[in-house]
């Protein structure tokens, strides 16, 4: 049987462009990501229930890093609630020191005396997060990298 191949010349400008996205791909993607997740935050901070926009539970919502996760090179950042939050004062003068993951879990889900009150999951939109991280990788690639 008669084996073909297939040889094609490219410009040296194409070639010059594809090894710059190529030496810049982590940077391209933690860019992207680290985008896709200040919108969700941004979400997060306008979905969430009117009781806690004045608390200081909102000082626990934080993004994290982004980082390349060492089992399968993947680059991640999360967003969530982490640490401890502490009450206003109560009439007798004391405050309590609350988990913030906690206090957002019950309020998400619900518990048997709280009524749930979903804020965190409607805010992740499929098409919006890819939108905002597709504007990023165009400007990130210096418009190499089109849609």
């Amino acid at each position: 049987m008669a084996r073909r191949t297939l040889q094609v010349e490219l410009p040296l400008d194409v070639m010059e462009e594809i090894a710059k996205v190529s030496d810049n791909a982590d940077d391209i993607m933690g860019g992207m990501v680290k985008a896709g997740a200040e919108m969700v935050e941004g979400r997060v901070r306008t979905n969430i229930p009117a009781s806690f926009r004045g608390s200081n539970i909102m000082k626990c919502l934080k993004i994290t890093k982004v980082y390349k996760t060492p089992t399968d090179d993947g680059i991640n950042c999360k967003v969530g609630f982490w640490g401890y939050f502490r009450t206003r004062p109560t009439k007798t003068g004391k405050t309590y020191i609350h988990p913030a993951p906690l206090v957002a879990n019950v309020f998400e889900y619900g518990s048997s005396k709280v009524a749930k009150h979903p804020f965190f999951r409607k805010s992740f939109s499929k098409a919006v997060i890819t939108r905002v991280m597709l504007a990023k990788q165009k400007e990130l690639s210096g418009g190499l990298l089109d849609d």
